[in-house]
């Protein structure tokens, strides 16, 4: 089972988790930003491999790049990476953890937290391909995860927005008084230290759900609430030259996923007005995109991976805040009209 430590001693938790596996060699992978802003505090003496941020970087490219420098620094199979970052330096650096020497041990350090309560935890590791998210990767869960909200400080307004929209989904998939707890809590107006127990429930919720199933055959599809219409979003806002934050496309693929489920499995009219009046009320803002787009959409979500074919489009759907239903098909008219729902909403 995956270690997780929560603690604001990062420095010498990573120390300490070296100490017990005691490899070979120490490698860190970062990004830019988090070799200026974070490192510095850490002072970990460590050899480092720094890639340039952001999602756009999340490539075959940067990949490649990653494996040359591990076997230009002598990495082996019995030596250690760290991965400390955001989402995209998990994903990346855990899958080029996976992959390099057929497998090498390593520990994410999320700075994000986006990357906390999603992407560092639950062993999903990748790139993304072609224009589609993730499309590449392997299941390869971390040795440890060293969780601080530290580190999350100095975060501006949108990152802790996108991260907690993952934190509410967490809550939707748990019951409805976690997800009523989330709703009432202000992430942009709290101290950090505040926020620990509520990322620490959130994250037991993936726990719990990954251990159950870690290779995403039954029970863990739930987790994919949000984004299958999330990852339209994203992917169609990349392609237009306008990339939104992963947590903002979730946040629209649940109100999506929400309207569906209200169509199809009863889900509660009043709690789809409580959800969208949230993202209004908190600035979430709106994707940008009109009814012309929604066949270009639809594509998108006929890319994602939890699909069986090409001709049906899969959703984990809710009946009530609590209760996910997974492997839910849906056809486009039903996609078609929730966008529609959507767009009155949130007044787009």
């Amino acid at each position: 089972m995956q270690k997780i430590l929560y603690t604001n001693n990062v420095s010498d938790a990573i120390k300490g988790l070296v100490d017990e596996i005691n490899p070979i060699s120490v490698h860190i992978i970062t990004d830019e930003n988090v070799e200026r802003e974070v490192l510095p505090k850490l002072a970990l003496s460590y050899q480092r491999i720094v890639v340039k941020p952001g999602d756009e970087h999340k490539n075959i490219e940067s990949l490649s790049y990653i494996w040359g420098s591990l076997i230009e620094q002598g990495a082996t199979r019995h030596s250690l990476i760290i991965n400390i970052g955001g989402g995209v330096i998990t994903d990346m650096g855990g899958f080029a953890a996976a992959s390099y020497k057929r497998g090498v041990r390593f520990i994410n350090v999320p700075t994000t937290l986006l990357s906390a309560v999603d992407a560092a935890v639950g062993g999903k590791t990748g790139i993304n391909f072609e224009g589609f998210k993730n499309e590449i990767g392997a299941f390869a869960p971390a040795d440890a995860v060293v969780i601080s909200t530290i580190l999350f400080e100095t975060l501006p307004r949108e990152e802790l927005l996108s991260g907690y929209a993952e934190m509410i989904k967490h809550g939707l998939l748990s019951s409805a008084q976690e997800y009523n707890e989330l709703l009432n809590f202000s992430i942009v107006d709290a101290d950090m230290a505040s926020l620990l127990p509520l990322l620490e429930k959130s994250v037991k919720v993936k726990e719990r759900i990954v251990e159950e199933d870690p290779k995403e055959h039954g029970i863990r599809r739930a987790l994919n609430l949000g984004h299958t219409a999330g990852h339209a979003f994203e992917e169609f806002a990349l392609e237009h030259g306008k990339p939104i934050p992963h947590g903002y496309a979730v946040a629209y693929g649940m109100l999506v996923e929400m309207i569906i489920s209200h169509s199809l499995e009863a889900y509660p009219s009043e709690e789809l007005y409580r959800y969208a009046g949230y993202l209004k009320d908190n600035g979430y803002g709106t994707p940008d995109f009109s009814c012309k787009d929604y066949d270009a959409l639809v594509e998108y979500m006929r890319h994602d991976k939890k699909n069986i074919t090409r001709d049906s489009i899969n959703f984990t759907l809710l009946s009530a805040p609590g209760h996910p239903l997974i492997d839910r098909t849906v056809g486009e008219e039903e996609i078609h009209a929730a966008l529609d729902i959507f767009r009155d909403l949130l007044g787009i």
